[in-house]
């Protein structure tokens, strides 16, 4: 005969690098056994189905997480990721030890204020990996492209074009004779751009490659302001859409949405939150900035004109507040219907 469980059983999971603990605990948040394991699949699964068929796990969503979850779900767990912004109160405790952070990840998770995070399926996992691999790597071109500039300045050499590494540029460069070490600085430094050019080439082709029978990445093509990173970007970071129930949720999701502080008869409304996807956040100010929908454009526009050339960045963030609302309808059906009303 198999074990027999007598109450049903909620597992607290503190994930770390190399050990990790497991807590047990029971319907009444009784603490039923803590165990602290070396990581592995196969120990994670073994502490954990402890608890019986089809456990219900919290896992923090910490370094290295995709591993522990997969191991979970296959082996029949009901896993749940805990929000890195609903765990406050383990933060502030007197007493902070991997035990307690996994008592209290269960416990939460039993009395159902579990604050939950998306866990993305293993190809969508795939996806962003790219995504934001490319994101990282164009972040170094544009250092290395600041630090060019930084050592022209040093030896007094300020260029008449506004850019210095399109062809034009990269004549005047070659042209130049700079004592040592600011030449060696800026010959080592343009290899990199190289580098950093071609590495973020391949990686835009294989983005590509990988959505391109992508019907929801086909549709997002089609709008305005919208190219082939910006769709990648969207259909990465946001996952499935429908987990959403409005356009104004997933706003507010990707962190485009002012925040609202509210006691007895004061209320306040702040900057917006700026919580969620700081890339997606990125993306959609950018892509509403030229060539967009006139339904995203016009937004910005009347504001700047109602409000002054100093409203510029509440209206970039406006027309990003819309156009995620875009985005939301073109994932969602196909297509963005709010595109034919009259703005």
């Amino acid at each position: 005969m198999g074990e027999t469980y007598a109450c049903r059983q909620w597992v607290g999971v503190d994930l770390h690098r190399r050990r990790s603990v497991v807590v047990r605990i029971g319907e009444q948040g009784e603490q039923l056994s803590s165990t602290r394991i070396e990581n592995s699949p196969a120990a994670l699964v073994a502490e954990v189905m402890k608890a019986g068929p089809a456990p219900r796990v919290a896992v923090e969503a910490t370094y290295g997480w995709y591993w522990a979850v997969d191991a979970l779900q296959a082996a029949g767990a009901e896993v749940h990721l805990a929000h890195p912004r609903g765990l406050a109160s383990m933060n502030n405790r007197r007493v902070k030890n991997d035990e307690r952070d996994a008592r209290e990840l269960a416990d939460l998770l039993r009395i159902n204020r579990f604050a939950e995070a998306y866990i993305a399926p293993p190809e969508l996992r795939g996806l962003r990996e790219l995504v934001r691999h490319r994101q990282k790597l164009a972040n170094y071109r544009r250092s290395v492209k600041a630090s060019v500039h930084a050592v022209l300045g040093k030896c007094g050499v300020i260029p008449d074009l506004t850019h210095i590494f399109g062809p034009a540029g990269q004549e005047m460069l070659d042209g130049l004779a700079l004592e040592q070490p600011y030449s060696t600085r800026v010959q080592c430094q343009r290899r990199l751009l190289l580098l950093l050019e071609t590495e973020i080439a391949d990686v835009e082709i294989r983005i590509v490659r990988l959505l391109k029978d992508d019907p929801s990445f086909q549709a997002l093509l089609r709008l305005k302001g919208i190219g082939p990173i910006f769709a990648a970007i969207f259909i990465a970071e946001i996952g499935d859409v429908h987990r959403f129930p409005s356009a104004d949720a997933l706003a507010c999701w990707a962190g485009l949405t002012p925040r609202h502080i509210e006691s007895d008869t004061k209320v306040r409304r702040g900057h917006v939150s700026k919580q969620g996807s700081r890339l997606l956040r990125w993306a959609l100010i950018e892509a509403c900035q030229r060539n967009g929908e006139d339904y995203v454009v016009e937004l910005r526009r009347r504001i700047v004109e109602r409000r002054g050339k100093k409203a510029t960045n509440i209206a970039k963030v406006a027309a990003a507040r819309r156009l995620a609302h875009v985005v939301y309808y073109t994932l969602r059906d196909g297509e963005a219907r709010c595109l034919t009303r009259t703005t």
